[in-house]
């Protein structure tokens, strides 16, 4: 499922947070090294399962990369400097203490339903992308 060059991010189904942020990254991944799953499904759990993550939390955007998991604001700023250009300028946060990064990860993550929503289901992803996505 998996090649070596290829990146995952795992991410919250259900939360039009996530969502829109995967909707972001797959528009500007223009050499297609991300695929995607929702932590909710096959994959997702069995990632989160290998690598002794919550499996029933779904708070944290994960990024697997290489066999490494890197998780909230570090696996964000990861994925903005893979897609390159302008992007991985925001790459410099990673100086910024994780502690803090996280800190302001975890407020939006606590409130992202209240402030963006959720779907009762999972979303799918338009037929175009559907091959980039593991379940």
């Amino acid at each position: 499922m998996q090649t070596n060059s290829s990146k995952i991010i795992l991410f919250d189904g259900v939360c039009n947070l996530c969502q829109a942020s995967v909707q972001f990254v797959l528009k500007r991944d223009h050499k297609l090294v991300f695929r995607y799953s929702s932590l909710q499904g096959e994959f997702g759990q069995m990632i989160t399962k290998k690598f002794q993550l919550p499996q029933e939390e779904f708070n944290s955007f994960i990024l697997l990369e290489n066999e490494k998991i890197y998780t909230r604001s570090t696996g964000a700023l990861r994925v903005l400097r893979s897609l390159g250009g302008f992007w991985s300028l925001a790459y410099a946060f990673i100086i910024v203490p994780p502690f803090i990064r996280d800190a302001v990860y975890n407020w939006i993550s606590r409130n992202r339903y209240k402030w963006f929503g959720k779907k009762e289901e999972c979303w799918l992803p338009r037929p175009e992308w559907k091959d980039l996505f593991l379940d």
